[in-house]
Formats: C-alpha cells, structure tokens, sequence
C-alpha cells in the first residue's frame, strides 16, 4: 500500500480535502466511462497545477511510429495510441474578473469528491476563497450516460458566500490537445470545421493517418433563481475551439448554475458528412429530458447492471469497496453492445500500454463478461479475434510462417500487431494460447458450441499450425523445444522451454485435433468449408499429433517441480522476504539487467498454467509449486495476486487467499505499484471477481457440470453474488455457518457442491 486517503464506503469512492500532489492520482480513480468513451476526472474549470489531461473515444486511435534505437526486422511499423480526444468538459469561470483556480486560491476547504458506484455519477464541492476574497461555494456534477451512450453531463453550480458576485461561465470545446503518451509529439488531429447555432457548438475533426471523423459537441444554459437561459452572451471562436459567455450577477448565498451536454458522435457510427447533424439530433433527445431526467436514467442503468453484476460483502468495508470498484470500471469499459471494441488494460482512464487490446481479454476479462451479462456478450468478444484472424496471418507470416499459421498480436487496435519491444512482440508468443483458451473457456461454460463451426475452428487451426512451426526438434533432448520465448513473466526474457508456454502449445495443438473431428462428425457442411478454405491435411494434422505427443517440458526431480525454464535453477534463489523492502518494486529500483538475471516472477508464469489446467494436476502436484515459485513472485504485474488468491483458496489458506484478494481488489485505490496516476489496471479488475467467484467461491465447470465449493473469509460475515448460467441466474450466498444456493430466474439447476450434487431452484 502507497496511498491510503480513499474513505472506505460501500458504494462510493471518497475523497476529503484538497491535495495538489493528490490530484493526478484521483483523476486516475474518479474516471467515469460508459464504453462507448470515457475521460478522467478532471477539473471543469481552468486548474493550473499538476495534471493528466485525458478524454478518450473507444476505437479511435493514431498509429504512432515505432521509436526504437536499432530497427530489427519483423518490428512493428507503429504503435496503436488511443487518442486524447478533443475536450468538451470544459468551463472557464471568473468571479468578479478573477479567474476560478484551486491552485492559486487562498483558502480551500469542506473539498470532496465522490463517485458514486451505484448511481454512476461524479461528484465534487468545495468552499474556496479565490485570489479577490470572494469565497465561494462549487458544487460539479458530471455523468457519462450509458442509455445515451454519445453524451455526458454536466451541471456546474456556484454560490458566493461574503458577498455578491459576478459569475462569468465560459463552457467550451477545444480540439487543440496533444497525447501525454506520444513517441514523436506527431499533430494527432486535423481540425476541419467549427460552427455555432444558438447555445450549440461543433468541431468537426479526424485523425491523422488512420482518418476517424469526429464531431465533439456541446450545449450550454444557465438557471438562476429558476430561471433557464439558453442564449449566451457572447462567443469566441479560435482556430481550435470555440466558447460561449453566461455572465450573471448573483446575490451573496443564491446559487446559479450552468448545465452543459457534451460528447463525440463518430464516423464509426454515422455517416461522415453527418456527424453534426447526428450530434443535434442527440442534444435534442437529451435537453428533452434536462439534467435531472437524464440522471434517473442513468440510475436505472446502472440499477440494472448491479442487479445482475454486484458482489455484496457483509463485515469488510474495504473488501466491499475494492469489489465494487473493480466491478463498476470493468461495466464503465465495455458493455459488449460492439464486436469492434475490446477492453484496453487502462480502458478509459489513461493512456499507458496504448489502449490496446491484449491477451488479459481471454485470460482474464472473458469470464467476468460471461457470468454478469449474457453469452452474445461474450460471444462478441471471441467475434473480435476471429474478425482478426487474417491480420494474425499476416502478423506470422512478418515473422517468417508460413501456410496461415497465426500469431495473434500482443498489443493490438485492428488485429495488426503493434507493440515495438522485440521480446515481447517476438516472444511473449503464449498470447496465442490464450485466445484458444478462451473458446474452450466460452464453449463448456454456454454450451454454445456454434461458435466453433462458424469462427471459432478456423481461428484454431491458424494457432496450431504456428505452434506446430515455431518449435524445434531437438536430437539431444529427444523431443521438440521451444527456444527464444518470454513466458507471463517478463523478468526473464528470450529464454528456452518455458514450461508454461510449451504446456499451452500442446494442449492448444491436441484441442484443434479434438475440435476437428468434433465438428466433422457433427457439422460436416463447416467442416467441408473450412477444410477447403484452409486446405488442411491429413499430414499436417499429423505433424500435429507428433509435436504434442513429443514436447518437452523442463523438469527438476529434486525439487519434484515442473522448471519454469531452462536454467531458472542456475539462479541465486534468494526469496522475495529476504529482500530489501526499500529495493521494492524492483521495477523502479533495479537496472534491467539485474532484473533479468534475478529468480523474481513478475506474475503467476508456471502457476499460470496450473489456474488454466487445474485439473490435468493433482493439489498436491499445486501445493507443490505453488510453495515453490510463489516466495520468488513479487506481484508487480496486476495480473498476479488474482491468481495466486484462487489457487491459495483452492489450497484451504484463507488468509493468504484473503491478502491476494485485498491486494488485487484494492490494487490501484491503495496506488500498490505506485502508478495509479498513469491510469487503472481495467483488465486486471476482471481478476478481482475471479478471487472471489473462483477462489472463494470454488466455481468451476467439471465434466459439463457447475461446481462449487465455497469458502469464506474470516474477516467477513457473509459475501453473494450472481452468475449467469446457461440462461439461469444463480445466487450464491456464502456465510460462516455455510452456502445457500438460489435460482433467481430460469429453469432448475444440476450443480455439485462440495462434492455432493444439489438440485437447485427458486425455492432452495
């Protein structure tokens, strides 16, 4: 734990008085989205201190050239940067001429900011005093709006407190932005037009390169003793932005208020030459409701979302909040309503890793999706990689494959690989593995094998021919080697035979066997045309068959554990207790090459194998490796403590369970990788509800069936939660005395819990 000013509270993030160092870390943690975009939490109002400027669009993005020092062959022309999008929250306000900024205000006091989880709105008030000694009272509120997924509110109120004032509002939009994350400070946007009718603005935009139009919009009115005024005193309009002017004067304790709808319509949606005309048609829609109208909706949504989505903890505010926290940014990043959009690690909130979609989807994010939605919205995730598949091609065949092997891109916008470090771009390859997972993960959970012979087989026979490619046979060892790879953890790069990596190469291989006979046995119509779209064989599926069945796996008898690869022993296995904690995180303490050479596991790697394959190992085959490799993890990814929390519940070590699971729920509320400032770890959240659901709450699926075996927590009374199965809501509700189990909607339920089976119903 870095940080700890965040009031616990069930249902809200809190944040009380006025910090400037604070500041950029909150914009990171009161970010609001609605999937379609998404911005933080900055200040209305001018602010001349410290601060990460960041509105974002969802697929909109620049490709930013590849910056690297020696161009290696096979790299990545550019790198996907999700766009700082043109900003349309903006409100310079003067008090009697003087400018509204808390950073050169003489007094600040009763500061607070609160988002509210259940309702989805933003919230900040403060008392102030400004550098002409009119104290003021501000209350800001602003949502997203999920049903009206184009545009966000906000309503602005002032009250002077000593005195009368003169309140000037200046509501604006501005495309004249620049990226805090750029490799070559590029111009990102092209300005095309700004117009004004009446309280409306528009500037009409695109993208540089990649050519996304985009209109952002505003309408701005003032309220004042009940009085609504939609015609501005004056506007400015400049190259880049464009402004109106309310100027009021106001009685000492009245309050005025300023309510502006803002947001994008994109061409991604509408026609290009239509993009204001379809922003007007979206100001009317919301003015017809106003601010109050629009906020009950909001409610409403998000009413929904928690119905089915919500984890409830009784006797543990913080473990509460963390949940929540993880569950709202997670449903704030994608809904699932676009197949073209895919959930970035940073989402929303920052631009850090691009906004890029990475493997975390299928390994992580696809199960909370599944179980708190619906199958299409999973579906749609899987929908996403197979729209991709021939740009994985081209990705192997950059690299030197041949035949439509496909390698799925580490980082990626449009299914183009576009991460610029060599090892990771070239041998973080278990990516590959985890998107053939997650049809397996998909299929047995839904029992919706029709992806398969539609997407999902073609999709599996490009992985397994680039498996089947990329190893090595080896006369020495007798078996096929997999050499040049960099596992889950990224403390040990281009290294042989990762066990992880060669694990999932031969499972995915004997799946695509597997798959191939299931569909032509019973959808022989897809199997005719896949088998002549790829033009697969009997030979190569062969090959296939002799790579799985000959792959080598590194192995020490003496410690009785699988090897996370060659030569992890040759280390000096000095275990993360015995460190230095000044020394922590690593990361940010030791050269790359002292990192390297070091034993320390950045995120579960061998163990990741072990959470996808529980059940091809015994628990003690776990209790074994997890006792040895989890002293040398250092838990610097935010992919790690989830896992670590499910496999030490399955080992019955509940407050090792427990301390993972607070670690990885309340990773960026408590900043423990002193980061949060750059933006949350959106993707890594999905792995909270794993903690819970898989670790605490024992769900898996074993031979078709729902299982579970729950456990609980010491430091709680009771925790719930939904899942959606098979088109049946089940609640699950785990106390200290034991587990009760609900069908809340749908048909009666086949499950076993601890071992035993159990009907369940409405009235069980």
């Amino acid at each position: 734990m870095n940080q700890d000013y965040i009031q616990p509270n069930p249902w809200s993030i809190i944040e009380e008085g006025f910090d400037q160092d604070r500041v950029k870390s909150s914009e990171s943690l009161f970010s609001i989205g609605n999937g379609a975009m998404g911005q933080r939490a900055n200040f209305e109002e001018s602010y001349s201190g410290p601060t990460f400027q960041g509105s974002y669009i969802g697929g909109v993005y620049y490709p930013d050239k590849t910056r690297v020092g020696w161009w290696k062959n096979g790299y990545p022309e550019y790198f996907a940067k999700v766009l700082n999008a043109p900003n349309w929250i903006g409100i310079d306000i003067e008090i009697n001429g003087t400018p509204l900024d808390l950073a050169t205000c003489t007094n600040i006091k009763n500061f607070k900011r609160e988002l509210n989880m259940k309702e989805g709105w933003y919230r900040r008030n403060f008392l102030a005093t400004t550098s002409n000694n009119i104290e003021i009272e501000v209350v800001a509120t602003r949502f997203l709006s999920l049903s009206h997924d184009e545009v966000g509110a906000i309503k602005f109120e002032i009250a002077p407190l000593n005195s009368d004032a003169e309140v000037v509002f200046k509501p604006y939009i501005d495309s004249g932005i620049t990226n805090e994350d750029s490799n070559w400070d590029d111009k990102f946007w092209n300005t095309t037009s700004i117009k004004t009718e009446k309280n409306r603005a528009f500037i009409e935009s695109h993208t540089m390169k990649t050519h996304f139009n985009v209109c952002t919009f505003m309408q701005a009115h003032l309220i004042y003793n009940d009085t609504l005024s939609t015609t501005p005193d004056s506007e400015t309009k400049e190259e880049l932005s464009v402004g109106f002017q309310f100027a009021q004067n106001i009685k000492k304790g009245e309050k005025v208020s300023l309510v502006k709808f803002g947001g994008y319509t994109v061409d991604r949606n509408h026609k290009a030459n239509k993009l204001t005309e379809a922003a007007n048609k979206t100001l009317d829609q919301v003015s017809s409701l106003g601010f109050d109208g629009l906020l009950e909706e909001q409610k409403k949504a998000w009413g929904q979302i928690w119905e089915m989505s919500d984890i409830n903890i009784d006797g543990d505010v913080k473990a509460q909040q963390g949940i929540r926290f993880n569950i709202f940014q997670l449903n704030q990043t994608y809904t699932g309503t676009d197949s073209k959009l895919n959930i970035g690690p940073k989402g929303f909130t920052g631009e850090k890793y691009g906004g890029s979609t990475y493997w975390d989807t299928e390994a992580y994010c696809l199960p909370f999706y599944m179980a708190t939605k619906n199958q299409e919205v999973a579906r749609k995730l899987l929908k996403y990689r197979y729209n991709h598949l021939e740009k994985a091609i081209e990705n192997a065949e950059k690299l030197g494959f041949k035949n439509g092997a496909a390698l799925y891109p580490m980082v990626t916008m449009n299914g183009e690989e576009c991460h610029n470090e060599w090892e990771i771009t070239f041998e973080e390859i278990h990516r590959n593995g985890a998107i053939a997972y997650a049809i397996y993960n998909y299929t047995r959970y839904t029992e919706d094998y029709s992806y398969v012979p539609e997407m999902g087989l073609e999709v599996l026979i490009g992985i397994a021919r680039f498996w089947q490619q990329r190893v090595n046979w080896s006369a020495h060892r007798n078996k096929y080697v997999m050499l040049g790879v960099t596992g889950p953890n990224e403390y040990e790069n281009n290294v042989n035979n990762n066990w992880y990596t060669n694990y999932l190469a031969k499972w995915c291989l004997e799946y695509a066997l597997e798959q191939l006979e299931h569909v032509q046995q019973n959808y022989p119509e897809d199997y005719k045309r896949v088998i002549e779209k790829t033009q697969l064989n009997n030979e190569e599926t062969g090959l296939w068959k002799k790579v799985a069945a000959h792959m080598y796996f590194p192995r020490s008898e003496e410690h009785g554990v699988y090897l996370q690869q060659d030569g992890f022993l040759d280390k000096d296995l000095i275990r993360v207790a015995d460190l230095d904690k000044k020394e922590r995180p690593i990361n940010q303490h030791w050269s790359w090459d002292r990192i390297l050479r070091s034993p320390y596991i950045k995120q579960a790697d061998t163990l990741q194998g072990f959470y996808f394959f529980e059940d091809h190992f015994t628990d003690e085959e776990l209790e074994k490796h997890f006792d040895f490799y989890e002293p040398f993890t250092v838990h610097e990814s935010s992919l790690s403590p989830c896992v670590h929390s499910v496999q030490a519940a399955k080992l019955d070590r509940m407050e090792q369970a427990y301390t993972f699971y607070l670690r990885t729920s309340r990773l960026d509320l408590d900043d423990y990788n002193k980061e949060v400032e750059e933006g949350l770890h959106i993707t890594s959240m999905a792995g909270t509800w794993m903690s819970i659901v898989e670790g605490f709450g024992g769900m898996r699926i074993k031979g078709g069936t729902l299982c579970f075996s729950p456990k609980i927590p010491e430091q709680w009374e009771m925790y719930s939660f939904k899942i959606n199965f098979r088109n049946r809501i089940l609640k699950v509700t785990v106390t200290q005395d034991g587990a009760v189990f609900n069908i809340d909607e749908g048909d009666a339920l086949e499950v076993i819990v601890n071992e035993q089976p159990l009907r369940v119903s409405h009235q069980s």
